[in-house]
């Protein structure tokens, strides 16, 4: 943090509001794509008796390791803690993320009701970090999949790159300082931009996740972000952040020219 200003990146139409420091130069990747309404389902015929519908097994549509599925939220629609109209309000699905691209849900399960309607299991961005809630299928647009996973260990201070479960890549990393660590736990890349300028600090690439840092007050809430190092590449293995993961150069090149949105990201 410098002198207490908000520290962001200036983009043509947006900004990224990781917890870091201001840089200006960067570009999108690539537009990200909208989301495609699902049809409408058919119109019950009035009073034709509703058959009962028998259980189905919930399924497993992520396992964060080598298959994990994620959509963009079509509608704001509210997102419980059972798959279930009766059940507890946690909060509800928001279109946008806090630069103003299309959300990214982790969907974790499936599950059909009683009465035929399908739910889906996803983890939640927004504070407190590791929510987890369920929402009607309707609230999301079509599901994608990747095969990529990411995994921080902040003890020896690496990141691991997986593809179908295998090792592809390894890197050194610098990590939260001590009284602004990053914060572990499961999370997934929401943003992805690259970076033309050699100048700016987060050059060649930056990737917004869904873990939100201890510094609240920065703009978008604290957003942690990988990226590169901030101009102190000597710093990179060690803890010298405010909650980011900085990466060398060649290091997030790889990364963000290799990962898709929605890659898991597990913090250890």
């Amino acid at each position: 943090m410098m002198q207490g200003r908000p520290l962001l990146i200036a983009l043509a139409a947006t900004t990224i509001t990781f917890a870091l420091a201001p840089a200006a130069g960067a570009e999108q990747a690539a537009t990200i794509p909208s989301a495609t309404p699902l049809p409408p389902e058919e119109a019950p015929i009035e009073g034709a008796p509703h058959a009962p519908v028998a259980p189905t097994p919930d399924v497993t549509l992520s396992n964060e390791k080598s298959t994990t599925t994620w959509a963009h939220p079509i509608d704001e629609l509210p997102i419980y803690t059972l798959p279930e109209d009766r059940a507890h309000k946690i909060t509800h699905t928001h279109l946008l993320t806090e630069d103003g691209f299309s959300e990214i849900y982790m969907v974790l399960v499936s599950h059909v009701d009683s009465a035929g309607q399908t739910w889906l299991k996803i983890r939640i961005p927004g504070r407190p970090n590791g929510r987890e809630g369920w929402v009607r299928r309707e609230a999301l647009g079509d599901l994608h999949v990747t095969h990529w996973a990411i995994v921080i260990n902040r003890h020896t201070e690496r990141l691991t790159v997986s593809y179908e479960g295998r090792r592809r890549y390894v890197a050194p990393v610098g990590v939260g300082k001590p009284s602004t660590p990053t914060p572990p736990g499961n999370f997934w890349i929401r943003e992805r931009f690259k970076l033309t300028n050699p100048k700016n600090p987060y050059f060649p690439y930056a990737l917004g996740t869904s873990d939100y840092s201890t510094l609240s007050e920065w703009p978008g809430g604290g957003v942690v972000g990988i990226h590169g190092p901030f101009g102190e590449p000597g710093r990179i293995p060690g803890h010298p952040s405010h909650g980011c993961v900085r990466m060398l150069d060649k290091g997030i090149a790889w990364v963000g020219s290799h990962i898709t949105l929605g890659t898991p990201v597990r913090i250890i």
